[in-house]
């Protein structure tokens, strides 16, 4: 499957390991049974949480729920020289990916959904944001450090 190349150029970027001519790898997260699409981390991105996640109590439950849902629910993979990524079948299967996907940039990740399951989503995003009452940049200004699991 084929990937834009401005998110090609930010996977190079965050691969301290990559140099012309070489392909740039990133990790896929597919988590849970919840999670209806693969998001895809630069190596940079993937060690920071990584040393957030090793920096929380060993044995606490939620550094356990995250290195289950961070490290034991991903594959590294690469970009071809041709900008494209091979999504193992397990990957396609837990999200029904067939002929399309639709790609999707968020701050620090880029997600990879089912065209359909993605539409889904976004029409749920835009019934949340219809009781907002308010320009929606103003949710930059709350604070979400006690936001949970």
């Amino acid at each position: 499957m084929s990937i834009p190349a401005s998110f090609r150029r930010v996977l190079e970027a965050g691969d301290p390991d990559w140099t012309e001519g070489l392909s740039p790898n990133f990790v896929i997260v597919y988590g849970d049974q919840r999670r209806k699409y693969l998001e895809c981390f630069t190596i940079q991105e993937i060690e920071a949480i990584e040393d957030r996640i090793s920096n929380m109590k060993r044995g606490s439950r939620k550094r356990r729920l995250l290195e289950r849902l961070i490290s034991g629910q991903s594959v590294t993979s690469s970009v071809d020289d041709t900008g494209r990524i091979v999504i193992p079948v397990k990957l396609r299967d837990k999200i029904a990916l067939e002929n399309e996907a639709q790609f999707i940039g968020t701050v620090d990740t880029f997600q990879i959904w089912e065209p359909a399951a993605y539409e889904a989503d976004l029409e749920e995003t835009e019934d949340e944001l219809a009781d907002f009452d308010g320009d929606p940049l103003e949710l930059l200004d709350e604070d979400d450090e006690d936001e949970e699991i």
